[in-house]
């Protein structure tokens, strides 16, 4: 595990803007007279849409220049250039509410490499649609909303989640297996920072059994996918994917053994990569510099 970054000394710039010559002269020149050292750096040259992406982490030896400092110097740097950008300090955790269904394995894999320290994240509530894992969450002693929902009631149920994302201060809200569809309007309003993970069949295998018509059809592989939320169902910006290979040897209960275990391990990368900087939306698709 690499070592955490020091509070108040390191950073993270992550930008896109129209492909343009002097780009990473102007970044670095920035850095340059604010005591900036970078201690790695990322760039994309997408030729396709002619947009460029970067991502910058770096240390600042003077300790007079603060965050704000940075973020009001870089200002007139973004703007000679119409760059889209974002300046973090990499210390800070990014808060993170996660919700559930009856289907924990995502669940209990994040709060666990949470609590190990793999993942810079805090986890301000766990919310869910069923009361199965209150008691996982009070284990970790995280705050657990109960929220049904039906047909009549998923109106004030998504008016309460996003009462609790603005009390909460939440960054960043996880689908960790929570089987509601959400809104548009909800879509809309959580835009490039809500992450949903789903299997690999979709949308060849839809409903309840996917693994049993998997196993029915004779698959070869079974993976997931991490991606962004957004209205068009399960067609959000990729973070991350991952397959198993597998063979007619193995039953329906095993791929539904295999296919958690992949769930859980793409969920927690997209999770990892976004509370890093680490993913950058480029239209319909992300650049991801890991």
């Amino acid at each position: 595990m690499s070592p955490r970054p020091q509070p108040g000394r390191e950073y993270v710039l992550t930008l896109s803007c129209p492909d343009q010559a002097g780009l990473v002269h102007a970044v670095s020149t920035f850095l340059l007279h604010r005591s900036g050292n970078i201690l790695e750096s990322r760039q994309f040259d997408d030729r396709m849409s002619g947009r460029f992406f970067m991502r910058v982490h770096f240390d600042v030896s003077d300790p007079g220049v603060s965050l704000e400092d940075l973020r009001t110097g870089f200002g007139p740097v973004g703007q000679a250039y119409g760059i889209r950008w974002q300046l973090h300090d990499a210390s800070t955790p990014t808060r993170t509410l996660i919700m559930v269904s009856k289907f924990g394995h995502c669940l209990n894999d994040l709060l666990f490499r949470k609590s190990t320290g793999s993942l810079n994240i805090e986890i301000p509530a766990i919310v869910s649609n069923h009361r199965d894992f209150e008691p996982l969450a009070q284990s970790y002693g995280i705050p657990f909303h109960h929220i049904p929902v039906t047909k009549e009631t998923k109106a004030e149920a998504e008016a309460r989640l996003l009462e609790l994302v603005g009390e909460l201060d939440v960054d960043l809200v996880v689908l960790a297996r929570y089987m509601q569809i959400l809104s548009d309007d909800l879509c809309k309003q959580l835009d490039g920072r809500a992450i949903n993970i789903h299997h690999s069949f979709l949308p060849s295998f839809k409903g309840a059994r996917p693994y049993v018509q998997a196993y029915q059809r004779g698959v070869k592989l079974v993976g997931a996918t991490a991606h962004y939320v957004t209205s068009d169902l399960d067609e959000g910006p990729i973070i991350e994917q991952d397959v198993v290979r597998v063979d007619h040897s193995r039953d329906p209960d095993e791929l539904v053994t295999i296919g958690r275990d992949v769930e859980a391990r793409v969920l927690a990368r997209a999770v990892e990569w976004h509370s890093e900087s680490r993913v950058l939306v480029n239209g319909k698709c992300t650049v991801v510099f890991r």
